[in-house]
């Protein structure tokens, strides 16, 4: 059977940098109750004419470049996004617009946090199947426009920002098996709801969930690629909170990996999240190519799916 792998990367954010400091002029915070309870010093955030769609093609662009093939040779695009400003065209379809793509298929995956890792285990299924060759899968998030600035738990938290990835088939399987599921009873528990639609959360609940739940789920991804986690050479988990990250990480054995902290300069950029801070690790020179690296996405929907990669 024809595995896949990720071939290429790339991502974008906005050139609107938003410290604690004024975020400390808007609600009442500071940037020392900022740092010392979620880790955030900066976040990004899109100018008021900038759409997901745009994000998202800057990033989707740059993997192509990245990558070395045609617009032509892609034919399924994949945007993982929960903050998508129309329903028809699709954020996929717009992106294959402005990169000029040919005719591939495109859809759009809204699973909030874990968005990209479930878009990522889609294109890898698809073309094992033979349905694809080559995918572009991007996660994307304008999340400031959910945001209600005067929240101070949840202002804090979000930024903009894309993240995308080239996936092709490959002889040998550099994508492994996909862990997915969700806790539907408790998906209230993070929720971006109203008109207009505005991003709320029960954070210890999420909190408890994900430092207790979720490391024994991740071990299970590196048991179903067949990696011990003291072999990989990277660990990017959803960048919620660097309190979640720290845990999870330590509790899941991964002592020699890097594990990335992009939150603490980007934000919680929900579905951008993983493709962002992995496409800078990689353009940092952090990880060699063909180690393994573990992508691990959790969140809204309390859904989870991960997969152990080998580095581009």
């Amino acid at each position: 059977m024809t595995g896949s792998r990720v071939l290429a990367l790339g991502h974008y954010q906005p050139a609107r940098v938003l410290t604690n400091d004024e975020l400390a002029a808007m609600v009442d915070t500071s940037d020392e109750w900022i740092r010392s309870r979620v880790g955030i010093r900066t976040r990004r955030v899109a100018a008021p004419d900038e759409t997901v769609a745009d994000m998202a093609a800057e990033a989707a662009g740059k993997a192509l470049a990245n990558s070395g093939l045609a617009t032509e040779e892609i034919d399924l695009v994949l945007v993982a996004t929960c903050t998508a400003d129309d329903r028809s065209p699709n954020t996929a379809a717009r992106v294959a617009a402005a990169l000029g793509l040919a005719t591939p298929a495109t859809m759009d995956v809204n699973v909030v946090c874990s968005g990209f890792t479930h878009a990522l285990a889609s294109a890898d299924h698809a073309i094992r199947a033979g349905a694809a060759t080559n995918a572009l899968v991007v996660g994307v998030e304008k999340f400031t426009s959910v945001t209600d600035w005067t929240d101070r738990t949840t202002c804090v938290l979000t930024g903009d920002g894309a993240g995308a990835a080239v996936v092709t088939a490959s002889a040998e399987p550099e994508i492994g098996p996909v862990v997915w599921g969700s806790v539907p009873g408790m998906g209230h528990a993070v929720r971006i709801e109203g008109t207009p639609s505005r991003f709320s959360q029960e954070g210890q609940s999420v909190y408890r969930w994900a430092t207790t739940q979720l490391p024994p789920i991740a071990r299970r991804v590196c048991e179903r690629a067949g990696v011990a986690p003291e072999e990989l050479a990277a660990v990017v988990l959803h960048q919620a909170n660097l309190r979640i990250i720290e845990p999870v990480a330590r509790k899941l054995g991964a002592v020699n990996a890097v594990v990335a902290t992009d939150v603490t300069e980007s934000g919680n950029t929900s579905a951008a999240s993983i493709p962002l801070a992995l496409s800078k690790l990689v353009e940092r020179g952090e990880v060699p190519s063909g180690a393994p690296v573990l992508l691990f996405g959790f969140g809204g929907n309390l859904s989870y799916a991960g997969q152990v990669i080998r580095c581009p």
